[in-house]
């Protein structure tokens, strides 16, 4: 194959012509050259000349001419590539109405978000965008013992990072007059009655398949006990409101369970109140009054369907269709809300978006984008079948994502520098993205020492230092590398089985931490890197990360995502 650029330049400049039907521009021919054939690199700056020539001998050709002679020359650069995307989506759901479905999603501000709360958040999201309608969001604050005021904050963050579709947003806490309300027609309609028994005595009754003797107090006894109840005059675990069910049902969690209960401390954050619906009435009730349509959740909430349909029946409403899904293991990350603060507090853990935790503020951090969690949560979908999540399948939808627009970089661990000799100064003019001329391109340039990674020298005679030239690898009697120019040859580093490593220019490099869920890498990289702070970049041969911090004292500090 001719290594004359001019008959590349010519094929890259065709192409750019016939593809986007205009006069070729020479960032993108250049940029294509480049990026296809790295030898050229060194010698960017002695290709403008060459390339002048070759855009005026292509803009004189008409746009069939171009066609013509790109289809005789290199017939495969004219084929359109058209990229098949792979099918993926939910089963479609029965009965939809005609105005969409209505969905929620209910957190609960117990601490931020992690990849178990997003499955529920975008597959009912999933189906919103499908068949539009509405996107309840609720947020279940009715256990004060489980609440903190900043985990608000931090639940309003993550819900906003998702990116949820047609969202309306609910807080149970200031629905607890309605609660009252159903509560109390209840107790009237003699589905419910107060209970004072305390609960070991009434968990033996239970076992035994015997009623409580609260069970038979009349409708008028059980409304003056609620309304003392709300009044203040009972203190916490004296008293609970039971829904009555079948006292022998085969499962005991069925029998009589409660739906009202005292809780005196710690004060809510955002409402007085003492008395608090328990879950399975607080959800049915707004599920009915919200206009739920589907219920798509966890499949360890059957059993509270079972119980939740007790109080549909008692009312005379219609239940909304369930859908439960499998339980999600994710290896060995911790999802556990109580066992991550317990780490932060201990200092195993730097935060809620320690680099070791499954939150989305974690997910986020290290560069991960929202659509790709989106992606792959529908991938797994929502068979009742237990499953491990794929973190290759999240890889791999983000990459998607960002590889077309992600610079590219060197970052060199455990650096050493080594002066090369026999070597001129040269310039590398390298591609920030090997895809997109648009991008720009770095500059690196070479005097007479260079800084690459102490493993990268180990073992070998011959590197390619990338996008420069090659060099040989010895030692000196002290145990120093000593590098000596070797040519400019791709062939030559190849025979030798050399690498081809990423280098800096010793005066051009600034420190970088990469932090890494299996152990942080320290080293150095571009100074260009401190400007894409808060940026997913590539590290080239080492993977994406998002540039997190930059300071005068520790110079970069990057989140590996992914390779």
């Amino acid at each position: 194959m001719t290594t004359d650029p001019r008959s590349f330049f010519i094929l890259y400049a065709l192409e750019n012509a016939v593809r986007h039907q205009n006069i070729p521009k020479a960032g993108s021919v250049l940029g294509a050259l480049l990026g296809a054939h790295p030898e050229f690199r060194t010698k960017a700056k002695e290709l403008t000349g060459i390339l002048a020539e070759v855009l005026a001998e292509v803009e004189a050709l008409s746009p069939e001419e171009r066609e013509a002679r790109l289809r005789e020359e290199a017939p495969e650069m004219l084929a359109k590539k058209e990229k098949k995307e792979k099918k993926t989506g939910l089963a479609p759901l029965d009965d939809v109405p005609e105005g969409g479905v209505v969905v929620r999603f209910a957190p609960n501000p117990s601490g931020p978000l992690h990849l178990g709360h997003a499955r529920a958040a975008y597959l009912n999201d999933y189906y919103v965008r499908e068949y539009g309608g509405r996107y309840v969001i609720r947020i279940e604050d009715t256990d004060p013992k489980r609440i903190e005021p900043e985990n608000y904050g931090l639940l309003m963050e993550d819900l906003e990072w998702l990116g949820l579709k047609n969202t309306e947003y609910f807080y149970q806490s200031d629905r607890l007059d309605i609660y009252y309300e159903y509560g109390r027609k209840l107790i009237e309609m003699g589905g419910a009655y107060l209970c004072t028994c305390d609960s070991e005595t009434f968990r033996e009754l239970k076992n035994s398949k015997k009623p409580c003797p609260c069970r038979d107090r009349a409708v008028e006894e059980n409304i003056t006990l609620w309304e003392q109840m709300l009044a203040g005059e009972f203190a916490e675990g004296t008293i609970a409101v039971r829904v009555k069910t079948e006292i022998d049902h085969p499962d005991p969690a069925m029998r009589d369970f409660a739906i009202f209960r005292i809780v005196a401390s710690p004060p809510h954050p955002r409402v007085e109140a003492r008395v608090y619906p328990m879950m399975n009435f607080s959800v049915t009730v707004d599920d009915h009054l919200l206009g739920m349509t589907h219920v798509i959740r966890g499949k360890d909430h059957i059993a509270n369907a079972k119980r939740q349909r007790y109080i549909y029946e008692y009312f005379g409403w219609t239940e909304p269709a369930f859908f439960h899904y499998g339980r999600m293991s994710v290896g060995d990350v911790v999802l556990s809300t109580s066992a991550m603060k317990a780490g932060i507090a201990e200092g195993t853990y730097s935060g809620w978006d320690d680099i070791h935790l499954g939150t989305l503020k974690a997910i986020a951090r290290r560069g991960i984008q929202a659509e790709a969690v989106r992606k792959a949560m529908v991938l797994i979908g929502m068979g009742q079948t237990d499953i491990t999540f794929s973190w290759e399948n999240l890889f791999s939808a983000n990459k998607e994502l960002v590889d077309p627009v992600a610079h590219r970089y060197f970052f060199v661990p455990d650096p050493v520098t080594c002066t090369i000799a026999g070597a001129k100064p040269a310039t590398a003019i390298i591609p920030k993205h090997p895809n997109d001329a648009s991008a720009g391109v770095r500059e690196l340039s070479f005097e007479q020492k260079v800084c690459v990674a102490r493993s990268d020298l180990e073992g070998v005679t011959m590197v390619r230092l990338k996008d420069l030239f090659n060099v040989t690898v010895g030692k000196s009697e002290d145990g120093r590398f000593t590098l000596t120019y070797a040519g400019d040859s791709l062939d030559e580093v190849r025979a030798a089985k050399g690498r081809i490593i990423q280098w800096l220019p010793d005066e051009e490099t600034i420190p970088c931490t990469l932090l890494r869920p299996d152990g942080d890498m320290k080293g150095v990289c571009e100074p260009a890197v401190a400007l894409e702070e808060n940026g997913v970049i590539q590290f080239e041969r080492i993977g994406f990360a998002r540039v997190d911090a930059v300071d005068k004292k520790h110079g970069v500090t990057a989140y590996f995502a992914h390779r």
